[in-house]
């Protein structure tokens, strides 16, 4: 017996590597030298292209294509029919397969639904970015950002909530975690050196 679950209409192709108590559902295709890593839930219909590495926990919706170039860290969320790209001026009649950008997606972040990210920038740690956002540069640890392009509306918790500052403190108002901000970047209280 596996250690992960594939239906039965997926495809995961010779040389990819899933993580045990990972499950893929119907319909995806997993191309060789993608890295999958445990207990991640994969939507119906997704696209894991090669040499993308996906970390632990990671829950990706339906409708999600993760193409060469995406990094996804651990504990991420990608809403449904969330977006990727991986080249900058695509044309069909050029080849740019030796011009992909690296798109990183650190711990924690969300992405919503129908949201597009423009290749070659990182979201932070436990950044939030909101249903249909056209991503165009880097996200900040913790920030907020929705719109086309999406622009920074405020900052979110761990737990995904909303922050209020007073002065340059914020406590979470459902877990009660600490939050300092220094010009313009937020960390966790317990994190200050």
């Amino acid at each position: 017996m596996s250690e992960y679950f594939v239906h039965e209409s997926s495809y995961v192709d010779n040389g990819a590597e899933i993580g045990a108590g990972t499950k893929i559902w119907h319909f995806c295709h997993v191309m060789p030298r993608a890295k999958i890593g445990e207990r991640c839930n994969i939507g119906q219909n997704v696209l894991v292209s090669s040499d993308v590495t996906i970390g632990k926990n990671v829950k990706i919706q339906n409708n999600v294509s993760l193409y060469t170039g995406v990094i996804v860290e651990d504990d991420v969320f990608l809403g449904p029919s969330m977006v990727f790209t991986n080249v900058i001026n695509p044309r069909s009649h050029v080849s740019r397969k030796d011009e992909y950008k690296t798109t990183l997606v650190r711990k924690g972040a969300s992405i919503g639904a129908n949201a597009t990210i423009v290749c070659g920038v990182t979201l932070g740690q436990y950044c939030f970015v909101g249903a249909g956002a056209v991503v165009t540069k880097d996200v900040p640890d913790y920030a907020l950002v929705y719109g086309a392009p999406a622009r920074l509306r405020g900052w979110v918790c761990q737990c995904g909530e909303q922050l209020n500052f007073e002065g340059q403190r914020a406590v979470c108002p459902r877990c009660g975690d600490a939050y300092s901000k220094q010009d313009s970047v937020v960390f966790p209280e317990r994190d200050e050196v």
